[in-house]
């Protein structure tokens, strides 16, 4: 069977080997794909469609007739018309577990980095503001203990229920908003109401999936409802924050921080207001990106795509 990847770069950069994927079928990896009509000709005849981001849409299955089968290489999956690939009779299999760890620590990395700003500190001792200074130390921000601080989670699936268990080692107090409740994730927080969760937690963090119930969950109707003083996270999706809303809750004081690994429009753009607040911490959509996470991902994959060679398919989301 022909297979194509239409944006490996970011699962492999080099690092990893498509060896495992290219022992099951002719396979030809892109590293980047840019627009529908070059992903058509690279597509071509093949019967096994792998993407990470790029986007697709019944147009694109509709130019594809050959298309049997889509292998996303992540855990969200709101890049694919999931409803006309259905239609079609094609299945859409995702990695749903690959990056519990690496996320969960990467959040905390960005909850620690609001808690000290370790960065702006970092930064002015190079520029020799320690040096130059009168005393034996300062700090450029307010530094913050997060003992019996309240994190509230939205959305308390796998990634969720780890940072929860992170935040009680740190002696936090756990909310949880989610759409369905376990006795997994009660032995971990406790579960409350969206409006409870939002007025009670010192911290908020996101982890829920980009759906119509989600999308700009958090936007000036809902930063209302916050203390003042409260600080923000998002290692999910970034359509589930408005960014202007947070940019002026940024500016405005109502929100202390703010630390986002993705934003509604990725890559970045220009006029995103975010990029004028200093207190917005932004990184690249790297929360995913260990070497052990990755290769975890590569290996699921190769196995959803085995499994459905086999006529017994997983991970399969519609």
């Amino acid at each position: 069977m022909k297979m194509v990847v239409l944006d490996g770069h970011a699962l492999n950069p080099g690092d990893l080997s498509w060896e495992a994927l290219g022992a099951l079928g002719d396979l030809t990896v892109f590293d980047r794909t840019e627009q529908e009509d070059l992903a058509v000709e690279r597509i071509g005849d093949a019967e096994i469609l792998i993407i990470n981001k790029f986007p697709v849409t019944a147009s694109l299955l509709d130019r594809c007739p050959s298309v049997k089968a889509i292998f996303v290489l992540a855990t969200g999956y709101n890049v694919v018309d999931c409803r006309a690939a259905k239609a079609r009779g094609i299945p859409v299999c995702n990695v749903p577990a690959y990056g519990t760890a690496a996320v969960a620590q990467f959040t905390f990395g960005l909850i620690l980095t609001l808690c000290h700003r370790i960065e702006l500190h970092s930064h002015s001792v190079r520029q020799m503001d320690w040096t130059n200074g009168p005393d034996f130390c300062y700090w450029l921000a307010p530094q913050t203990e997060l003992a019996g601080k309240t994190l509230g989670i939205i959305g308390f699936g796998r990634i969720g229920r780890a940072v929860g268990k992170i935040a009680k080692a740190f002696g936090m107090r756990v909310l949880a908003y989610s759409r369905s409740e376990s006795e997994e994730g009660r032995a971990i927080g406790e579960y409350v109401s969206l409006e409870a969760l939002l007025a009670q937690s010192d911290i908020i963090t996101l982890h829920c999936p980009m759906t119509a119930e989600t999308e700009y969950i958090i936007r000036e109707e809902t930063i209302s409802k916050m203390k003042d003083g409260v600080m923000l996270v998002n290692t999910a999706r970034g359509q589930l924050i408005k960014d202007a809303d947070l940019a002026d809750a940024l500016k405005s004081g109502k929100l202390r921080g703010a630390a986002l690994d993705v934003v509604s429009v990725e890559p970045i753009q220009r006029d995103n207001p975010l990029l004028g607040c200093e207190n917005c911490i932004l990184t690249p959509h790297i929360a995913w990106a260990p070497a052990e996470s990755r290769r975890r991902l590569m290996d699921t994959v190769v196995e959803n795509v085995r499994c459905w060679m086999n006529g017994t398919p997983r991970n399969v989301v519609n």
